[in-house]
This record gives structure tokens, sequence and C-alpha cells, in this order.
């Protein structure tokens, strides 16, 4: 009796179902775009903001940062504590090495320039660099990748070739120009490069001449050596646990530590990279992980909200047609209750019909949902978002309880209907 009655109502009907229907596939497909980035919005905002900068420091262990112009005075004595060129493949060998997007070394000092005795800094590291490591043969790192901050104008060096990139200041100073042939002195060799791009980071780099790390090695008599690490890597947000280790790692106990190392948060992922390489002191860049827990958390409260009021329009819009249909159908009610029908049993009835509505508005939004979070994935991220299967049962589920919720307080009106006055016109 049930569904006829639900075909009756949909035949003769059929204009207000539509509005309804379509005002739970407007909500639901805004609701579940919003749910396909809110799901994903942790990775891709890690990935952005990986291309400010590092996240990971590692130096030599109990080094004293210096000034460019006198590292060279005590290189010799400080070589053997440096770490090992040779232990660089070990930072993507760890628990999380797929969370790492990548590394640059680096070694910093100063040079004499086109034999008149003046000095540069100068700084060595890995532009784009191929280096060999386990499972991955074709694996890339340097700075064009974790560091895409930096603006170059001309092109980048290639690691293999003697070229170079100047600092903005230092080009502007001596009056270097793309194209230019610089002749780098160190303590015993000499080495042409040729100035490939100008660089602007914003840092110290504006002032150097930054060469790939092998020149930088030979120029500065530390083959084999490099003098700082910077690692950018996919984290989660530190929350207690992670606050607890990095105070006193000895405090977890079994299932916290458990817990801890098979999650990557930064204290984790810096914890096992000191364990990979020998006298390094491995340290989070604090400002980096904090700010970007900050950010995700920032967005997701933002998308919450945009789901909140959506899914409240459109109950209130719901409520409105459930309204509007209870008073249009008050003499059908009223010769449904003179026949002997309870109230439960019209409720049961106006409650399927916006089950119905939620459930068709919900499917036709999700693919809509799939469709526009495509869309902002790509407009906002470059590219494409991955639509989780989980999204579509779970907004079945709130297309439902919107249109029950938009049902409910007009479907108390129909308690207050009795036959007799709602068929003599007096209701």
């Amino acid at each position: 009796m049930l569904w006829t009655m639900l075909r009756q109502s949909w035949r003769h009907d059929r204009g207000r179902k539509v509005l309804a229907t379509t005002t739970i596939f407007l909500a639901a497909g805004l609701i579940s775009a919003l749910l396909a980035i809110s799901i994903t919005i942790g990775d891709k905002m890690s990935v952005e903001m990986k291309r400010y900068g590092a996240n990971i420091e590692i130096t030599p262990e109990g080094q004293v940062n210096l000034p460019y112009m006198l590292k060279n005075a005590l290189t010799d004595m400080d070589k053997d504590s440096l770490l090992l060129a040779s232990e660089l493949p070990n930072i993507k060998d760890i628990f999380w090495r797929n969370n790492i997007i990548g590394f640059a070394p680096y070694v910093r000092g100063s040079a004499t320039i086109n034999h008149d005795q003046s000095k540069v800094a100068i700084v060595g590291t890995f532009f784009d660099q191929h280096l060999a490591v386990p499972d991955e043969p074709d694996y890339h790192t340097g700075n064009k990748i974790i560091s895409q901050y930096w603006k170059v104008q001309g092109q980048w060096p290639d690691d293999s070739k003697p070229q170079a990139l100047v600092g903005t200041a230092l080009a502007s100073r001596m009056g270097w120009h793309i194209g230019d042939q610089l002749t780098l002195s160190g303590k015993q060799h000499h080495q042409q490069v040729t100035i490939t791009g100008i660089l602007t980071n914003g840092g110290s780099e504006e002032e150097a001449v930054v060469v790939p790390l092998h020149i930088g090695q030979t120029l500065l008599g530390l083959e084999g050596r490099v003098e700082s690490i910077k690692v950018s890597a996919l984290t989660v947000p530190e929350n207690a646990l992670s606050k607890k280790a990095r105070e006193n790692l000895e405090s977890l106990d079994s299932d916290e530590y458990d817990l801890w190392f098979c999650t990557a948060f930064v204290s984790s992922i810096s914890y096992q990279l000191e364990k990979a390489l020998s006298n390094a002191a491995v340290r989070p860049v604090w400002q980096v992980a904090a700010s970007e827990g900050i950010v995700i958390r920032k967005i997701q409260s933002l998308l919450f909200m945009v789901t909140l009021a959506a899914f409240i329009a459109a109950s209130m819009g719901i409520a409105s047609l459930m309204t509007n249909a209870i008073l249009q159908r008050s003499k059908e009610i009223g010769l449904m209750k003179s026949l002997g029908a309870h109230n439960w049993q019209v409720y049961l009835l106006f409650y399927a019909e916006s089950v119905v509505c939620g459930l068709l508005g919900g499917i036709l939004g999700c693919a809509a949902g799939w469709g526009l979070s495509k869309i902002m994935g790509y407009a906002l991220f470059g590219s494409f978002i991955h639509f989780h299967w989980i999204i579509i049962p779970l907004i079945l589920v709130i297309s439902v309880i919107m249109t029950v919720c938009g049902t409910y307080f007009p479907s108390r009106r129909i308690a207050a209907l009795y036959p007799i006055e709602v068929l003599y016109g007096r209701q």
C-alpha cells in the first residue's frame, strides 16, 4: 500500500518532488566536492608548502655556523667532522622514504674570482641531480625540486657541467650577465664556469656564486664531504604524542613509541634520518612544520563551515517544500485519518517521500561532486583530486539526514489536522 501511495504521490506532485531532489542534488554536489578536497587537502597542501623550502635540516653534530669568509681557514681541521657525501642515498632508505620529496646537500665557503684576488662566496649544491637510490633507478633531487621559490632568470645549471647561478645582488654589483665566463680559484684548484642564470631567493645565495656540488667540493677542498643537507618531507601536523616524543622520547611506552614511529610526524622522520647518517644532527624547521599544520586545520575548518551552511540551507529548503505540501494535501491527510490511518502511518508516507528525494539527489550529487572536485583540484593545485569511494555512502547518508531534518518540523502539523475540520475546509 505504501509503495502504491508513493507512486501516486510522485505522479501527481512531480514538480515539487523534482524541486526537492534538485535542492538535495545541489547541496550534495557541493558537500561531496568539499569532502573530497578535505580528505586530500593535507597531502596537497603539504606538497604545495614544500615548494617554499625544506622542513628538515641536517648538519654535522656539534657544528657551529660561521660566515663564508672564515670557513676556509677551518676547512682542514673540520673536514673529517663533516657529513659524508657517500651517505646521501641513505636519506631515501628509511621507513618513510616515500615521504621524502627531495633533498639538497650544501658546501659553503669563498674563492677568488678571475685571478684578481677579490673574494666571492661559493655555494655548492644539487640543482637537479640524478642519484642512485634503492628501488628508484631514475631518482632526481636538488633545489629545482625542493626550492621552487628560487626564481632563476635564464636556465638552471646542469649538475654534470661547469655551469653556475649567480645571485642577483652579486651579479648587479659585479656587472655579470648570463653567458659570462668566470674563473674561480680555490686553495689548490681552478675552475671556469659559465653563468646560466641569475638567482633571486631572498637568502644569502643572492650574494654568492652557486655551483654544482662536486665543483664546490673541489674548490673548497671538501671532496666527499657536505656541510649541511636540506630535506623536504611530507609530514602530518604535530599532535600531543609528537610533542611528548619531542620533549622526551624515553617517556613513551611501547605502544606510544610504535604509533609515533609509524606516523609521518616531522619528529619521527627526523629521528630516522639521524639514525641513517653518521655524525648527524637532524633538526626539524619547526616554523615550517607548525605553520603547515595551522594552515591545514584552518582550511579544513573553513570547509566544514561551508559544508554545514550547505546542510542547513538544504534542510530549510526541504522544510519549506514539505510545509507547502502538507498544507496543499491537508484534505488527503484528513481522508486518510478518517479511514483509520494513524499519525505514524501518515508520517511514514511523508518521510518515505523525502527519503526517496534524498537518495536520488544524493546519487546525482555524488556524480556532480566528482566532477566539481576535479575542477576545483586542478584550479587550486594544478592536479586532479582523487574522489574516495567512502564519500558516496557518506553523501547518501547526509542527503537522507538533510531530508529527514527538513521534514521533521513540517510533519508535526499532521498531528494537528482533524479529519472533520479538514474535510469541511476549516483547516
